[in-house]
């Protein structure tokens, strides 16, 4: 599992997720269960409001889950996507933009650019 996290954490790299996004992930997926943006910073000694804009990051590339949480307060709890879910959305994502890439060259060049 290890090696397959270390090839994964070098394409995250490649495609640009930062340093502080792959520890909160790597903690995610070791933790196996849902945490707080608290119990997250607490974990990793990061300040909060970091710690709030890397896993809003991380949710919005599709590498988290969020639940809500009702504990007569409402806030959310993160969980990891499993690398293989990862993998498969950095895959889709990618060949999307190849396929609307190509239109776009097939229709410049029938316009006769």
């Amino acid at each position: 599992m290890n090696d397959v996290y270390e090839g994964l954490e070098a394409l995250l790299k490649s495609l640009g997720v930062k340093k502080t996004e792959l520890k909160i992930y790597r903690l995610l997926l070791e933790k196996r269960e849902p945490m707080r943006i608290t119990e997250i910073q607490r974990e990793l000694g990061i300040s909060e409001r970091s710690v709030r804009e890397h896993v809003l990051s991380l949710y919005r590339k599709g590498m988290l889950r969020r639940d809500l949480i009702q504990q007569g307060w409402l806030g959310y709890a993160y969980t990891a996507v499993s690398p293989s879910e990862v993998l498969e959305n950095i895959k889709e994502s990618i060949m999307k933009k190849i396929t609307e890439l190509e239109k776009e060259l097939k229709s410049g060049s029938s316009s006769g650019s």
